[in-house]
């Protein structure tokens, strides 16, 4: 029986429309995230641009909205509850408590000497707060963009075949992967907890993704490369990044504590058919694009979980990063643990493989803290020290505690040893990396 040319018609336009969607707003948010601009004398990305502007228009009042949100984030988990979910879940309450106190003293000047050095309060609050409390929401908005028509799970389909074979993992989990790199690592935790209690990831799978895909986003990311000047190369400096963690994810996995999890589920995913790859991706990319919300109602949705992951992460900043600055500066503890780090430096006969060392072992307490201690470094050191910090994926700070917080059999030995294992690749293939990046400068 023909199709009646109206409904014909309507396909057609309904495809039409469909295929704008998809297409539209990604490459809006490729542009944002990937194509570097020159304004005002600056060449930097579109993302970094409207931050900068924020900031000025807020002037004064930049340090008054950190606070705010400061305060806010110490106080969602009593309105929310979940402080009570565990110890763990407690122990990051009080210390959001005291990252509030520890802003006010930032703000007012108050407190010991000590703590106003300008590597310390004054540093960590307006170098690193301010900019994160500005770039994560705005980042959000423009990250619905890029991973809520249709982007990501096209490319996810495309890349099923090397998933399992490389990172032992599904070729779902392509998406989580990538979605935690360009958006959240808290909503990548969120998506795999979810996928594995509905028993589609195994207990190994699971742990693969939460220790080895869920590093932070490219929001932050910006703010690690501002701090060691590395915008001139922004893209250099991501692409590598993202090649060198999902590179250092595919050797952990075939080692211990990961590769000897126990690998069973009850909802394997299916195999694609063959010779239809391309296909499948292409019509999996445009249903998502069909049934997306919105625009508007995507961008509020991104907002809020921006806003809501801004202030979850600024009092930890505030509080665990200001720890880790005084552990740096007044005890050896991280001169200590940087010596095991030393000989995957020191091959590369970089100069300053002490400083990259320690800096890279200071990344467990918080991803920033190696940002802030190299920031006067040569410019090898400074690359392959921003690439480690985002490399490692796991911190005390912020993505330890979410992973303990979901249903994920990792404990704190299991992830410590990981980290440990992911910062010593990482140091191998970063320091190249750099040297790489400084030739092709000139």
């Amino acid at each position: 029986m023909a199709t009646p040319p109206s409904v014909a018609h309507g396909d057609r336009r309904h495809s039409a429309a469909t295929v704008l969607k998809l297409f539209l707003p990604s490459l809006l948010g490729v542009l944002i995230f990937f194509v570097p601009l020159t304004l005002g004398g600056t060449t930097t990305i579109p993302l970094d641009h409207m931050v900068t502007g924020a900031r000025a228009l807020l002037g004064e009042a930049s340090g008054v909205y950190a606070l705010a949100l400061i305060v806010a984030g110490a106080l969602y988990p009593l309105y929310t509850g979940s402080w009570r979910r565990s110890l763990t879940d407690g122990i990051f309450t009080v210390l959001k408590f005291a990252g509030t106190v520890t802003a006010v003293l930032a703000l007012t000047g108050w407190g010991p000497a000590l703590l106003h050095t300008p590597d310390m309060l004054p540093f960590l609050f307006d170098k690193l707060v301010i900019p994160v409390g500005l770039i994560v929401p705005i980042g959000a908005i423009f990250l619905a963009l890029l991973i809520g028509f249709g982007l990501l799970e096209l490319i996810g389909v495309l890349v099923q075949p090397i998933m399992r074979p490389i990172w032992r993992t599904p070729g779902r989990s392509a998406i989580d992967a990538v979605a935690s790199f360009v958006g959240s690592y808290s909503i990548g935790l969120l998506i795999t907890n979810r996928v594995y209690q509905a028993g589609e990831y195994s207990a190994r799978e699971a742990a693969i993704i939460a220790t080895g895909f869920s590093t932070v986003s490219a929001t932050f990311m910006i703010i690690v490369a501002k701090t060691l000047d590395l915008m001139a190369v922004w893209n250099a400096y991501f692409w590598l990044t993202l090649a060198i963690t999902f590179l250092v994810t595919a050797i952990t996995v075939r080692l211990p504590p990961l590769s000897r999890m126990d690998d069973a589920k009850t909802d394997p995913e299916p195999e694609a058919a063959p010779g239809k790859r391309l296909a499948t991706a292409w019509h999996t990319g445009l249903d998502v694009a069909a049934k997306a919300p919105s625009l508007p109602a995507s961008v509020a949705l991104n907002f809020r979980e921006g806003l809501v992951m801004a202030i979850s992460i600024l009092p930890s900043i505030m509080s665990v990063g200001l720890a880790g600055l005084l552990l740096a500066k007044y005890t050896p503890l991280f001169e200590w643990l940087g010596w095991l780090f030393y000989p995957f430096v020191a091959v590369w006969g970089v100069e300053e493989a002490a400083g990259v060392a320690q800096a890279a072992a200071a990344g467990l307490a918080e991803m920033f803290l190696p940002a802030l201690l190299m920031g006067d470094a040569g410019f090898v050191a400074r690359f392959a020290t921003g690439v480690v910090s985002v490399s490692a994926v796991l911190f005390f700070s912020a993505s330890i505690p979410c992973i303990l917080s979901t249903s994920i059999p990792l404990s704190v030995g299991r992830i410590v040893i990981v980290w440990f294992l992911r910062v010593a690749l990482s140091l191998l293939l970063a320091m190249p990396a750099g040297y790489l990046v400084q030739s092709l400068l000139g």
